[in-house]
């Protein structure tokens, strides 16, 4: 498993497989967001969690597609799957290597980012929180959607549909934490709630990943 992680991560470094793609994705979207809303701060301020959430999201859903696809085409995937390491465990190692090479460095650019949006500072600790608890989430759903189209050509734009509805609950959450935050009440239920969908999905979502690729492999 640590051969794995460890190629993946080095395949997303040298091979262009996603790393600091999401990062550059979010940046963007922070620096345009001002263009388009206005430069008031309170608007900003008020906006701020919403927008850095959305950027999180749609930035994790630019690399979905590499998770599998690269190895279904060199053969790798097959070996992976006829190997004594189960598929379940290779479906967790990918999800994890995405988020270390895309979750993980969104969490840490969401406070220079925030700072960019006029996000208040009793927000700021509970929008980091908030990423890195829904972030692993995020990889390990979006880890079954690129299972599900896995061989399918052009699946970028499939996968953003099947797993788009599946992140609306972590959107909700993480925004509603850091909006609570902002106002000074408490973000322990929305956090909570987070912490248990993630664990839900960490600890399922790797059999159905499994499962998915099992059929796409037949």
């Amino acid at each position: 498993m640590i051969a794995l992680l460890r190629r993946d991560l080095v395949l997303a470094v040298r091979a262009g497989g996603g790393f600091g793609l999401g990062l550059a994705f979010f940046l963007i979207l922070c620096v345009l967001v001002p263009f388009g809303v206005g430069p008031e701060p309170a608007l900003l301020g008020r906006i701020a969690p919403g927008v850095l959430w959305v950027g999180a999201l749609l930035a994790c859903l630019l690399s979905l597609d590499r998770i599998f696809q690269l190895d279904f085409e060199d053969g790798t995937l097959d070996l992976l799957a006829t190997s004594p390491l189960p598929l379940e465990a290779v479906a967790s190692v990918k999800a994890f290597a995405h988020w270390l090479t895309t979750g993980l460095p969104l969490v840490l650019a969401a406070a220079p980012l925030g700072l960019l949006l006029n996000l208040p500072g009793a927000a700021m600790p509970w929008l980091v929180a908030g990423l890195a608890l829904g972030t692993p989430a995020l990889s390990v759903i979006g880890t079954f959607g690129a299972a599900l189209t896995v061989g399918l050509k052009r699946g970028g734009l499939l996968i953003s549909l099947l797993v788009l509805p599946l992140y609306m609950p972590t959107l909700l959450f993480g925004a509603e934490a850091a909006r609570r935050g902002a106002e000074g009440l408490s973000p322990t239920t929305p956090l909570l709630l987070m912490a248990g969908l993630t664990a839900g999905c960490i600890a399922v979502m790797p059999f159905a990943t499994a499962a998915a690729l099992r059929m796409n492999l037949r």
